[in-house]
């Protein structure tokens, strides 16, 4: 049993940390320090405005697995309290109307279920026992609903029903699977014939009721960001979104619908053929602000922040000037502006914008920030901040931006033992005289006298970014602690430097993003601390891409690793999931636009492969699936490079299980430390 732990005061901790630092020799990241972190996310503010509560997820590598727990802070600072134990999943806090209770979500007793918990007393009580179980659970204004989301089968319509089709399917010796349209699996799970419904329970106990019936997702799929559903604030009417386009993997489509609270028919508000979600109700029930793209079929366009005029039935943006991607947002409780972040060069700002049609301000920016959250006062701003050389913490601030400042200080004693290398945000010229921007990460107990060989990063997406933030998987300070010099590029295709730069990957993604990265590894190897020559170039997804692609087009770096690339555009598309992609990105199928498949496939340009090779890929990746990967591999192999491929059989497009990740940091860094040393 752990016992119950109250996190100091921010400068007592301080204070405290820096006496230990001086008895205690500081050394680079190891992975041990990096599983160490408590992974600080869902800061939720409390309906009196007095505290704030939080998750806290901690990984046990031994166990190979993590757990997470709820915490609660004062809203000024001060000692945390940690609110729930054990060796299982508690979080998504949400506070109940009267700041009393907290709903959460609980794997303690099994399958993730709805817990109502006591603030004063400490008592949780189970509330839902579904077979499918629990996810996303939010209160309604009034305090007397709350709603939820399960993934179920949409022909039976009680949970008996699941329970045996589900128990059916594990017990029966025959795992074949029959599929009749697509998608019939999706990143790293299959369908199976399951959709994700939203549901609603009596707050006081009871059957849960399907308030999504029918066959279709709602909300559809998304990997993360604001839901996209909400209660209205007198708690009567409910806003959801979803798709029902007829072939959902061409589609990247979501309109907003209502339906009441006591049941009825769901009505469909907006008719945009691109995607609109993520809604939420003015505090005075006049508007929905939603989130909305313009482009159908394009996944990376531009989000706006849409108000749904509730009384006139009609829709206009209030981000139409700013030439950034909205992500979470929330209104002010005085129902007059909305408070947002969006990737801003590298960083993740926070904006406000009025509803009668004034520009958008950045509040608080240079920066990243997330989760933003504002005191029923309308005085202070709530959210998380982290960077490259520092995970996610919850910060307050004033409204306007000012006296920012941790509320929580969950790592700072992995901190004090770490060193880090120093970061650097540069720009360069790359194709056409476009500035790229890149981050420089150097060693630790780096000395500008002495010569780094230096890892040449490539992110993903390709509508991503290296941003400052810090990561699990692909941690930048991870790599400069081996001695190397960190290049981390954001080239056309990256996101929060204007639509357009992002724009400008499409149907083009071996041309000017690749003098991008090659303009890039120059302006790398002249820094007087880098030694040319010694240089190693790696990347997932379509940074796997681009690497499968630099292998057919260049032998200037040392070797190469290539983490679930794309590496045949052409069987890439009849084995991948989410269609709309390469149909958008390549102008069409590959049998009405063969020319551009074949121009940009790293596969055309096999007899060009010499630089040893390193190939990652997971079984579960239906994103970039595993074949690629293979395909790849093959290649090189018949062409005599040296190669190497770690494989996966329990791991997606992401390595996520703790004691995997261990063995791909450190097959990873193995490769790289053995093609670069030497001069």
């Amino acid at each position: 049993m752990r016992l119950p732990v109250i996190l100091l005061p921010a400068s007592l901790a301080a204070l405290l940390l820096t006496f230990h630092g001086w008895a205690q020799q500081r050394h680079p990241i190891t992975f041990a320090d990096l599983m160490a972190f408590g992974r600080v996310s869902e800061p939720q503010i409390s309906p009196d405005g007095k505290s704030v509560v939080f998750s806290i997820n901690r990984v046990d590598l031994a166990k190979n697995a993590g757990d997470s727990d709820i915490w609660m802070v004062p809203i000024t600072g001060g000692a945390a309290r940690q609110l729930t134990q054990g060796d299982k999943r508690d979080n998504n806090p949400r506070w109940s109307p009267d700041a009393k209770r907290l709903a959460f979500i609980s794997s303690r007793d099994g399958s993730p279920q709805i817990w109502i918990l006591e603030v004063a007393s400490g008592e949780a009580r189970k509330l839902t026992s579904l077979s499918t179980g629990a996810d996303g659970v939010i209160w309604s204004p009034d305090g007397k609903h709350l709603a939820f989301t399960s993934d179920v089968y949409p022909d039976c319509r009680d949970d008996a029903c699941n329970a045996q089709r589900d128990k059916a399917a594990e017990s029966s010796k025959i795992k074949a699977k029959v599929f009749e349209r697509l998608l019939y699996r999706h990143w790293n799970a299959w369908k199976d014939g399951k959709r994700t419904h939203i549901f609603i329970v009596p707050a006081d106990g009871g059957a849960p009721r399907d308030l999504t019936p029918g066959d279709y997702d709602a909300p559809p799929f998304s990997l993360g960001g604001p839901a996209d559903y909400a209660f209205s604030p007198d708690g009567k009417e409910f806003c959801f979104a979803r798709n029902t386009d007829k072939v959902e993997a061409t589609s990247t489509n979501g309109d907003l619908w209502i339906v009441p609270v006591q049941g009825g028919e769901p009505r469909k508000i907006t008719a945009n053929p691109a995607y609109d979600g993520s809604p939420l109700y003015s505090p005075d029930g006049r508007y929905i602000a939603y989130r909305a793209q313009k482009r159908p079929g394009f996944e990376s366009d531009r989000y706006e922040i849409m108000l749904f005029d509730r009384a006139a039935g009609t829709s206009k943006s209030i981000t139409a000037g700013l030439d950034r991607s909205v992500d979470e947002m929330t209104w002010a409780p005085d129902s007059r502006s909305i408070y947002f972040t969006a990737e801003d060069e590298s960083y993740s700002s926070i904006f406000r914008v009025g509803i009668g049609g004034e520009a958008p301000l950045r509040v608080i920016d240079r920066s990243y920030n997330s989760e933003v959250q504002v005191s029923p006062d309308g005085k202070t701003l709530v959210f998380t901040r982290q960077s490259i050389s520092r995970p996610p913490e919850i910060y307050g601030a004033g409204v306007e931006g000012r006296d920012v400042k941790p509320l929580t200080m969950v790592n700072e004693a992995v901190l004090g033992r770490i060193e880090f290398g120093a970061v650097e945000s540069v720009i360069y010229k790359g194709a056409e005289g476009a500035n790229i921007q890149a981050w420089i990460v150097k060693p630790p107990s780096f000395s500008p006298s002495e010569k780094y060989p230096a890892i040449f990063l490539i992110h993903g997406g390709p509508q991503g970014a290296w941003a400052d933030n810090f990561s699990y998987r692909w941690n930048l300070q991870m790599f400069a602690s081996r001695g190397y010099v960190v290049f981390a590029v954001n080239p056309r295709g990256s996101t929060g430097f204007g639509q357009r730069f992002t724009d400008e990957i499409s149907g083009d993604w071996g041309g000017r993003v690749y003098q991008d990265l090659m303009n890039g590894a120059d302006y790398l190897e002249k820094l007087p601390y880098v030694t040319a020559g010694r240089v190693a170039a790696a990347g997932a997804s379509y940074g796997g891409y681009m690497v499968d692609w630099i292998a057919g087009h260049t032998n200037r770096f040392r070797c190469l690793v290539s983490h679930d690339g794309v590496y045949n555009l052409a069987s890439m598309f009849g084995a991948t999931e989410e269609l709309w992609f390469p149909m958008w990105e390549f102008k069409g199928t590959p049998w009405d636009n063969p020319g551009l498949y074949a121009k940009w496939s790293p596969s055309s340009y096999v007899k060009n492969f010499k630089t040893p090779t390193l190939v990652v890929h997971g079984e579960l990746d239906y994103r970039v699936p595993v074949t690629q990967g293979f395909e790849f591999f093959a290649a090189l192999q018949l062409m005599n490079v040296p190669s190497k491929f770690l494989y996966f059989p329990d791991e997606g497009h992401w390595v996520l299980k703790p004691q995997n990740s261990q063995l791909w940091y450190q097959t990873v860094l193995d490769w790289i430390d053995r093609w670069t040393e030497g001069n």
